[in-house]
């Protein structure tokens, strides 16, 4: 069962992120992974900033998250997270269909490029990278993000 995630959930989304996080650990650049890799008062800020969270649900128990954040003209994917052991079962892919299903505004995702399951996840379900010269604009644009974070990233969009 899908369904948007209350504020009394703060702990556990926090946990579903960090738990498949790991799977960064090692790949991205090592000067941008810490530990945990979202502490709780940095989850807080987001959904301060406008991020919802919609959680997939299975016996009670949250399995995966993923975040819609409007911001101008657009609404971004954020926090796409799903446990290590429910991974493959077609979660992540509900979650999107249910977030592209809330909003009719164009659609930017940004990951990390050494992140490549993540950039062929988001490109099997129609989402197209952008050329390297535009993913800085957007980024700079639509996050608020460090320009370390920047040259490591890449944006997808629908």
């Amino acid at each position: 069962m899908i369904e948007r995630c209350s504020g009394r959930e703060l702990g556990d989304i926090c946990e579903v992120i960090n738990e498949a996080a790991q799977a960064y650990r090692g790949v991205i650049a090592a000067d941008r992974w810490h530990e945990p890799y979202m502490p709780l008062d940095e989850l807080e800020r987001e959904i301060a900033a406008g991020v919802a969270f919609w959680g997939f649900y299975e016996g009670g128990r949250l399995l995966g998250v993923m975040g819609l954040q409007p911001v101008q003209d657009v609404k971004l994917i954020r926090h796409a997270y799903t446990r290590t052991g429910a991974q493959g079962r077609g979660i992540g892919t509900a979650l999107l269909e249910k977030l592209k299903g809330v909003t009719s505004a164009p659609l930017l995702v940004g990951t990390w490029r050494a992140a490549t399951w993540a950039v062929d996840f988001y490109r099997a379900r129609g989402f197209e990278l952008v050329p390297e010269v535009e993913k800085a604009q957007l980024l700079r644009r639509y996050w608020s993000i460090p320009e370390r974070q920047i040259e490591e990233s890449v944006v997808l969009r629908r």
